[in-house]
């Protein structure tokens, strides 16, 4: 069966490029997770790492120093204060 310039063998090839292709796309993303766990545990290296600093700054000049807050941490008087809520 023919319909205007599409036949078996255009279906047949289109179907085997479009395999192809998503032998391609799944190879990528494959890469792509693999990638992405590296990133992940390179961050979680990272993390610790700052979490580390974080502390030795903490017990060095304390959690209210502008040493503390230089390194990321919220110095004890810029946290916001708790508020209790009224019963009813």
């Amino acid at each position: 069966m023919k319909i205007g310039s599409f036949d078996q063998s255009a279906l047949v090839e289109a179907i085997t490029h479009t395999r192809g292709l998503q032998t391609q796309i799944n190879g990528l993303d494959k890469q792509t997770s693999e990638l992405r766990d590296q990133r992940d545990e390179k961050l979680n290296v990272i993390w610790e790492g700052l979490k580390r600093v974080r502390s030795s700054v903490k017990g060095e000049y304390g959690d209210d120093s502008s040493q503390y807050k230089l390194v990321g941490g919220t110095r004890m008087s810029d946290r916001k204060r708790s508020t209790r809520k009224k019963p009813e």
